[in-house]
């Protein structure tokens, strides 16, 4: 039995001196790997042809001038009405069965945007194709095509007995809450 545990003491002392062995030559040798080892250089930035700037610079948003309110307006005769001064506008109408309201550019007869209760659409949500409720779906409607095609100043002209009317209220104000102003910029001259 004595020579038994003499032979795992021999044992452990051994592993233990192969242990200190191998723990010292791996610091030894991660002490002159950081010695030799530098960063590395920083590679030189290049340049290619994709990232050159162009000296002419065209804007293609043709609606770029007029949301800073430096694009030239049509002032039209002075006793035209509605008044041509204007980037785009609103026309609100009324008939004895639908309720239409479309979005013109200044320059342009035909209409940008346009809303009615003939769409099928809002036709089947409504109750009535012609009431103050109407009204108010067809200015959400619209403010909602508005800002989904970039428009968010409009003018609104109407008549006043015709402004004053519950309908054109209610239309005017589903338009306000929907995001559009119904007001355009002052127009700056530079």
């Amino acid at each position: 039995m004595a020579l038994f545990s003499d032979v795992c003491r021999s044992v452990r002392t051994l592993l233990g001196q192969c242990q200190r062995s191998t723990a010292a030559a791996a610091w030894t040798h991660c002490q002159s790997s950081r010695k030799s080892s530098q960063t590395a250089p920083e590679p030189e930035p290049v340049i290619s042809d994709n990232e050159a700037i162009n000296k002419t610079f065209v804007n293609r948003n043709p609606r770029n001038l007029e949301q800073m309110a430096l694009a030239v307006k049509d002032r039209g005769w002075a006793t035209v009405w509605p008044s041509k001064q204007y980037y785009q506008r609103v026309v609100f109408r009324r008939t004895q069965q639908h309720i239409t309201a479309e979005v013109y550019p200044s320059d342009s007869i035909d209409p940008v945007l346009s809303c009615s209760t003939k769409e099928w659409a809002l036709k089947r949500e409504l109750g009535s194709t012609r009431s103050v409720a109407a009204c108010r779906a067809v200015g959400e409607v619209l403010a909602q095509r508005c800002c989904e095609a970039g428009i968010t100043r409009i003018v609104y002209r109407e008549v006043p007995w015709k402004f004053r009317s519950e309908s054109n209220q209610t239309f005017w104000t589903a338009m306000k809450e929907g995001g559009v102003m119904l007001s355009e910029q002052r127009r700056k001259f530079i």
